[in-house]
């Protein structure tokens, strides 16, 4: 028997005819209304290069179902470019983003009786929002990422969008012209897809296929890249096994799973992001995924794909050489995640890699005994400045030790400000807060802050703290997701202009040196920043979300 577990309550029976008749008046038959109906979500806009390939890539899987004997039904939901939001106000719409995608995906399946779930997505937020609506819905589902953009070239080198920003900090110290920014400009991002360093999209693309949810290999190909809409059909045809089979996404998500997630992560010098994304995802699945599990992990993992922004190649590298199959296959003869998951292939991760040999006579993705690294690119700190927790990413950065005089500001605006009027000195530890999740609201991302002061040339010579958090493509001594955050009376509100500050990312440690009697004088005058929202979206955020350490989620 067809596995229907909910479309027959809008498809069957008199009482339903009022239903059925909408059906028809979509062109659907009598075989249509009695087939499984499959969701198929994207994210497809024209806001964000990342997105805007998924109207043929949705097609393409719904072509798939269709093949398979289900009914597809395509619907859309939101997606905010955190490249465009970036630096300014709007960034504030970003993380909040994902909690809306994920609610809206929940409440099209849930009104529409929807049986199973394909969901397409293509930036940031949308990869996991998409990824937490699969895990709760707990219906049979897949997830398919859009794919790359392709590299830019400038003076015979490949650059991404990271380029850019970094270039605004380098016209600001007056070591780039206006004619070379303005020839990065127009040649950093060459086609649609995500920004093609091992930044956010592209980690969740990695930790997609790590936590069993994609079809192996599907998120390396370019979003330019016609394969792709054979990888869609794939995943559509796919979906009915398992709808068959009754697979869902708590079978694929489990801790295990979640710990192969983090191994990826670690092991490409993926984003920081992962540290709030991966444990919302756990939330949904009933897991309770902490910092302290990111970090034992992350120290145990070799980092083995040298990939911007610390290191050298872009995602479109990782594809030339066998795509993230390959990234598992070495972390797996490694003994570096399980082997013995489930995953949407209806196999499990052993299974799937049975076939894969990494390539030799390249150097994008290594063997663990030529890592680039010893441990993963994910360091958790915590001290007086951050009892919660805060994160940095250590891929690349130079210098993991840094004390000197705190330079305070209360947003991200302020801190813009001063680095452009070249106000941040050699040995400043900047602080930026007021930037949380409650106090933001929205946890903005500082890429235009943190790549304008590696344009000046002070990324290893400054420290950068924030209770708001870094894009994938920052570099440099970065730390966010300070906890807790200014605006519920974290020690991080409470520092003062030239009040010392030490960071020791190898030892761990983030302390200001103040002693506790000094920080409970500053905290009898302290009060939380008045919000400039009173009502709408962000309010309603600021009043629902939990802490960073616990993935920022609303529920």
């Amino acid at each position: 028997m067809v596995n229907r577990p909910r479309s027959p309550e809008v498809t069957e029976g008199f009482d339903r005819a009022p239903q059925r008749a909408f059906f028809r008046s979509m062109g659907l038959t009598d075989a249509d209304i009695q087939q499984p109906w499959v969701g198929v979500a994207s994210t497809w806009n024209q806001a964000t290069p990342c997105n805007i390939t998924l109207d043929r890539q949705a097609r393409a899987a719904a072509n798939g179902v269709k093949a398979a004997g289900g009914t597809p039904r395509e619907f859309v939901t939101i997606a905010v470019s955190d490249g465009i939001a970036m630096g300014h106000e709007g960034m504030k719409a970003s993380l909040i983003s994902r909690e809306v995608i994920a609610d809206s995906i929940e409440l099209m399946m849930h009104a529409h009786r929807y049986d199973a779930l394909v969901g397409l997505a293509g930036c940031d937020k949308s990869l996991p929002g998409t990824l937490m609506a699969l895990a709760r819905l707990n219906l049979p589902g897949i997830f398919i990422y859009g794919g790359t953009i392709l590299p830019g070239k400038f003076k015979g080198k490949d650059v991404t969008i990271v380029d850019v920003y970094e270039g605004v900090g380098a016209h600001a110290a007056g070591k780039m012209t206006d004619a070379e920014l303005y020839e990065l400009e127009c040649n950093a991002c060459p086609s649609a897809g995500s920004c093609g360093g091992q930044f956010t999209a592209n980690t969740m693309a990695c930790v997609a296929e790590a936590m069993g949810m994609a079809l192996p290999g599907s998120g390396s190909p370019p979003a330019v890249e016609l394969s792709r809409d054979d990888f869609c059909q794939a995943a559509g045809r796919q979906v009915m096994q398992l709808l068959e089979k009754n697979i869902r996404p708590s079978d694929i998500m489990t801790r295990e799973a979640m710990e192969n997630a983090v191994a990826i992560g670690a092991a490409t010098g993926g984003s920081t992001n992962i540290c709030l994304h991966l444990p919302a995802i756990a939330h949904e699945v009933g897991l309770k995924l902490t910092l302290d599990d990111i970090e034992r992990i992350s120290r145990r993992t070799p980092t083995v794909a040298d990939l911007k922004p610390g290191g050298k190649y872009v995602a479109l590298d990782v594809y030339r050489v066998g795509g993230i199959p390959v990234i598992l296959k070495v972390l797996l003869d490694a003994g570096l995640i399980h082997g013995d998951c489930m995953t949407v292939t209806g196999k499990t991760m052993r299974e799937n890699l049975k076939d894969v040999v990494l390539p030799g006579g390249q150097d994008v993705v290594v063997p663990v005994e030529k890592a680039i690294s010893p441990n993963g690119g994910l360091r958790i700190l915590k001290g007086n400045l951050a009892t919660e927790g805060c994160v940095i990413k250590i891929t690349g950065v130079k210098k993991l030790q840094h004390r000197g005089p705190a330079r305070c500001f209360d947003s991200e605006q302020d801190a813009m400000k001063a680095v452009q009027s070249l106000q941040i000195k050699k040995g400043d530890v900047v602080i930026i807060r007021y930037e949380g999740p409650k106090g933001g609201p929205g946890m903005r991302e500082m890429l235009a802050v943190t790549a304008a002061i590696v344009g000046q040339g002070l990324g290893y010579d400054t420290c950068l703290i924030t209770d708001g958090r870094f894009s994938g493509g920052t570099r440099g001594l970065c730390i966010g997701h300070v906890g807790p955050e200014a605006q519920v009376g974290g020690n991080i509100a409470l520092v003062r202009d030239g009040d010392i500050v030490d960071v020791d990312a190898e030892k761990g440690t983030i302390t200001v040196e103040l002693s506790d009697a000094e920080l409970a004088l500053r905290r009898k005058s302290w009060k939380p920043k008045a919000s400039m929202y009173t009502h709408g979206a962000l309010a309603k955020y600021a009043k629902m979300v939990g802490p960073a350490c616990d993935g920022a989620v609303t529920h």
